[in-house]
């Protein structure tokens, strides 16, 4: 009676889709709360343009966008994981499709 040959298993990589999709909505994040503080930062740019940018106006600048960003990270990290959810679902993001 013979035996049938073994099959190799199928050889598995390491797939790190958890630390991709924890990148995504980092970086989705990022934008969305440069979106939502656009408006902000290009009244500066525009006022900054006619003169040198100091140190003074760097602060103002920066306490602008923190002023522009409370009450609103969670828009922004809402936002960044159901756009996150939504490539993930439609099969759009690299490192996170499923196999074929």
């Amino acid at each position: 009676m013979a035996t049938e040959p073994r099959r190799r298993a199928a050889r598995v990589g390491f797939q790190p889709r958890f630390t991709l999709m924890l990148l995504y909505v980092s970086a989705l994040t990022f934008v969305y709360c440069f979106a939502l503080a656009s408006p902000v930062v290009y009244r500066f740019f525009e006022i900054g343009s006619a003169g040198g940018a100091g140190p003074e106006e760097q602060a103002l600048l920066a306490e602008a966008m923190r002023e522009a960003l409370r009450g609103r990270l969670w828009i922004a990290l809402a936002a960044a994981a159901a756009t996150t959810g939504l490539g993930i679902w439609a099969r759009v993001l690299p490192g996170l499709r499923p196999p074929r």
